[in-house]
């Protein structure tokens, strides 16, 4: 007989989340997330697609303990951030994740090499020679050169920027990577370049991503796992070939219109 799943058979695992905003006293109360279920098995990629204002960067925040639901429960790797209390078990916690926000978020007065080292000594590294090979380290593997690490984030491309930001949400080579629409504003070359990148990551390190997006190439070509917010709630999840056959209307209006249609036409024999 198989053993029932627990809590660290999953990466994350959403338990009827409900998310609200305003005062409910001062009828300004605004229902974000409605009874959300999830759970995502490690290693997987996930695609967090939605309406503007659905509430998916709102989740986001909710995994990493940025903000807390009004009501249910999210472990991530096993642990519920709302039930640690202690700061130092929250920080340890928290080392699992690495997040790349969007446009970014880099340091402006930093350079390249203290933005990538900020997560290592704000957890009180102090080794110099250790941060500086582990910073060279996730340079190189973002495909960038211990040169660029003196530069600031205003000399660098969209797609470098993109790139330091990657290396260090890495730097502590977390086990789940979240990314808050990491192509967006980049041009097709330096979106591919990403995609092909990040999904070269995946294979060496095997973490598991949840990433904010709604770049449909980036779904068609990186995505193991697909959902979608809609009407506040999660209206499909699973592979992209199950979300592709349902029948809701924000699904048939983002995934089936004509642009989406010439993207995923490879799979149109599943509607056949």
């Amino acid at each position: 007989m198989t053993a029932p799943l627990t809590n660290d058979d999953y990466a994350i695992r959403i338990e009827h989340v409900w998310t609200r905003f305003g005062d409910a006293d001062k009828d300004t109360d605004k229902t974000v997330h409605k009874d959300i279920n999830l759970c995502l098995d490690k290693s997987e990629i996930l695609g967090l697609v939605g309406a503007s204002g659905c509430g998916k960067t709102t989740l986001l925040r909710e995994i990493i303990g940025l903000h807390t639901p009004n009501e249910g429960e999210i472990y991530v790797m096993g642990q519920s951030l709302q039930r640690i209390n202690s700061v130092t078990q929250r920080k340890a916690a928290l080392q699992s994740c690495g997040i790349l926000f969007q446009k970014g978020a880099l340091f402006s007065a930093l350079d390249i090499f203290d933005n990538i080292a900020f997560p290592l000594r704000e957890l009180g590294f102090t080794d110099d020679p250790l941060i500086e090979r582990l910073v060279f380290m996730k340079l190189a593997m973002v495909g960038l050169t211990e040169k660029d690490a003196s530069l600031k984030p205003a000399d660098l491309s969209g797609g470098m920027i993109k790139r330091v930001a990657l290396a260090r949400a890495l730097i502590l080579e977390p086990d789940l990577l979240l990314l808050d629409e990491p192509t967006a504003g980049l041009d097709p070359i330096a979106s591919q370049d990403f995609v092909d990148l990040l999904q070269q990551l995946h294979r060496e390190l095997n973490f598991t991503v949840i990433m904010v997006t709604h770049d449909l190439d980036v779904l068609r070509d990186l995505c193991t796992k697909i959902a979608v917010l809609a009407e506040q709630k999660l209206i499909a999840f699973g592979t992209l070939a199950s979300v592709l056959k349902q029948q809701h209307p924000f699904i048939q209006q983002f995934f089936h219109n004509t642009r989406a249609q010439r993207v995923f036409q490879y799979q149109e024999t599943i509607h056949g």
